[in-house]
């Protein structure tokens, strides 16, 4: 698995005798200019206006002979966040790219002190990946040097090199997850990624994919698949991701979305709306990219536990229908509303059975992660919506989450479980236990967003685990539908990695 590795210096003149070919520096060149760099950008000020004004090129006496200037703007203002360090690395690393370098420094200045550009040189050299990042199929196709072309970064700062590569690691199987296209990652092979991803590691990977098996303990995913049996090679599959921990004192138990391909079913797509849907499998990918991490970190006292719904929601004479009621591997009775809301149908067993066995492990959290609702995009734009339960709220589980975010550069916002969600999605009769979901698009429903948590604590037994139990369970809905591409472009935008970073700064940065 190819990216640019890092290499850390202490500072500037530390760096001196190493190989690089060029040196970007990126910071707010209004509010000062800096020091090991400050004659040969006053010089070239003075032959062209726009640097320190956009990211650029210019000739001098570093290494290589090239100094990319990537101003940030300013920094202090109340609405600024790392995310504004990220983007001048970006724009820095496509210039050094098409200037044929291979080996660039990575230079900071005038950062400010705040607790929310603590990780900023961590921040920029993700930024930097970010952008040379390459799918899956591309690299496949032409080969992983060709095609990304940097073998090395430095970057200047008191960092630790191995959390910088365990958490880009674990982005680039979030990116490779998410943003491959539906054939190439149909359930069998996703799953077959996960495995060669994980090989050698302490993370053990479980395949179930034995179809009867998945009836019987998956009921509410295998109506979401129905229609998929018919082709062997989209067969649908759980795949569960266990990390266990030296001296474990907490656990992380994750359900993630992996629907590799969204028909939207018997209420099908259309007007356009089908393009993009390989991305559907973004929280999967996510959590599985987030494992990765754990992975490379092996933590003394996290425990991680994972259960990703890998699926295909087609369309055919099998496919599952609004009307229908099924129960779910937690004995509650679930109405169909629309098959469109499908993923919360997958995650409901997953959580079921992450329920389950909370009980065995020390200080359980739970977690689902899913491009769940066009309304979180709506609502919350680019990012991602942390939807809580009452023992979440009790002990802060989304407030660690929402401070990780901001300071590493994968932010998200809180959204409030309230009485209307449930009620949303009470039974109408005493056939069933609870409704899936209206039959409009989430996009234009009230509570869009929050509604579906509910759901998802209903169906999945979760709601008999609040503050008024004998056992309460932490849990938070992720949902990443309006942070999971780049610029909100289902079919084009590069996948972003989220919520790697984010559950990666809570929960594993020593």
């Amino acid at each position: 698995m190819a990216f640019p590795q890092v290499e850390v210096f202490e500072d500037y003149r530390a760096a001196a005798g190493a190989d690089f070919d060029a040196v970007i520096v990126l910071g707010d060149f209004d509010a000062e200019l800096p020091a090991d760099f400050a004659d040969f950008i006053e010089q070239a000020q003075q032959f062209d206006q726009r640097v320190g004004k956009q990211a650029l090129l210019v000739t001098c006496d570093v290494a290589g002979g090239r100094l990319i200037t990537a101003p940030t703007g300013p920094l202090t203002r109340d609405y600024a966040d790392v995310r504004t360090i990220a983007d001048a690395a970006a724009a820095a690393a496509k210039i050094a790219v098409q200037a044929g370098v291979k080996k660039p420094l990575l230079v900071t200045f005038g950062i400010p002190s705040e607790g929310r550009y603590g990780q900023a040189e961590a921040v920029a050299y993700w930024g930097l990946c970010q952008a040379l990042y390459e799918p899956l199929e591309a690299r496949e196709f032409h080969g992983e040097e060709t095609i990304e072309p940097l073998a090395k970064v430095g970057v200047i700062g008191a960092l630790d090199e191995q959390w910088l590569q365990a958490v880009e690691a674990g982005k680039r199987v979030a990116r490779d997850l998410a943003g491959t296209e539906p054939e190439r990652m149909a359930p069998p092979r996703f799953a077959e990624y996960c495995q060669q991803a994980f090989a050698h590691s302490p993370v053990k990977v479980t395949i179930i994919d034995d179809i009867q098996q998945l009836q019987h303990e998956y009921p509410l995913l295998m109506a979401v698949g129905r229609a998929s049996l018919g082709v062997e090679r989209h067969w649908p599959c759980v795949i569960r991701l266990e990390y266990k921990a030296p001296a474990a004192e907490q656990t992380l138990m994750f359900a993630g979305k992996g629907i590799v391909y969204d028909t939207g079913g018997a209420d099908l797509k259309v007007g356009g709306h089908m393009a993009g849907m390989s991305r559907d499998k973004g929280g999967a990918a996510g959590v599985a990219g987030f494992l990765k991490t754990v992975a490379e970190m092996r933590p003394e006292t996290v425990n991680v536990i994972a259960e990703l719904g890998v699926v295909r929601n087609s369309i055919g004479a099998e496919a599952f229908v609004s009307d229908e009621i099924i129960t779910g591997h937690s004995g509650v009775r679930v109405r169909i509303g629309n098959t469109d809301a499908e993923g919360r149908l997958v995650l409901a067993d997953l959580l079921s059975h992450l329920r389950v066995e909370a009980g065995k492990y020390p200080r359980p959290q739970l977690f689902s992660v899913a491009t769940l609702t066009g309304h979180a995009a709506l609502a919350k734009g680019p990012y991602t919506a942390f939807v809580p339960n009452g023992p979440a709220v009790s002990q802060g589980t989304a407030s660690r989450l929402l401070e990780a975010g901001e300071v590493y550069g994968d932010p998200g916002e809180i959204s409030w479980s309230r009485r209307e969600d449930y009620d949303f999605v009470r039974p109408r009769t005493k056939s069933d236990d609870v409704l899936s979901s209206n039959n409009g698009p989430s996009a234009t429903t009230k509570r869009g967003h929050q509604f579906p948590m509910a759901f998802l604590a209903i169906a999945a037994g979760l709601d008999g685990h609040g503050n008024d139990s004998e056992h309460p369970l932490p849990y938070v809905h992720v949902d990443i539908a309006g942070s999971g591409v780049e610029g909100g472009d289902w079919q084009h935008g590069k996948p972003t990695a989220t919520p790697v970073a984010c559950f990666s700064g809570c929960y594993l940065h020593r």
